[in-house]
């Protein structure tokens, strides 16, 4: 598996996509209940293949990508051969970006020595869609870039 498995969740929020599936490689409901309780290991595998095959959809369509933490923000832009970052963090230990009130403060105080603003880039090391997943599985989730995009136009137009 290249991935991770998807959670019972979202297996019953793509139910029909997975019937789909496994109308693919010719395996009804009866088949599939027959996989189930007589080779559960055949199951897993179609589970597993299924699952990789979505995450590989969202991570070829995924541009963006955010991650906040109390103190810190990191922002992504995923391109073809590397992914750019912002990361902001406050110096002032109080202030939660978890919060609606952490986020105002960082608007009112983006230009001021409480917050260190670092902008990076990195060569993706082996397939992009990996490392993608890498952040994912560290915290960070999808994103429209909004927030990457201002913050970006305003880095560099310092």
């Amino acid at each position: 598996m290249k991935y991770s498995r998807l959670t019972k969740e979202q297996f019953e929020a793509l139910h029909q996509e997975f019937a789909n599936f496994l109308a693919t490689q010719s395996i009804d409901k009866k088949e599939w209940d027959e996989m189930k309780a007589n080779k559960p290991e055949v199951a897993e595998q179609e589970l597993d293949v299924f699952s990789d095959l979505i995450w590989e959809g969202v991570l070829s369509q995924t541009n963006y990508l955010e991650h906040f933490s109390k103190n810190h923000i990191f922002l992504f832009h995923c391109l073809e051969e590397e992914v750019q970052s912002v990361v902001l963090k406050t110096l002032e230990p109080e202030v939660d970006f978890m919060t609606s009130k952490g986020l105002e403060w960082m608007v009112n105080n983006l230009f001021t020595y409480a917050i260190d603003i670092h902008v990076g880039r990195k060569k993706y090391e082996g397939e992009k869609n990996v490392a993608i997943f890498d952040i994912i599985q560290q915290g960070a989730i999808l994103s429209d870039g909004q927030l990457y995009k201002q913050i970006d136009q305003i880095v560099n137009a310092k």
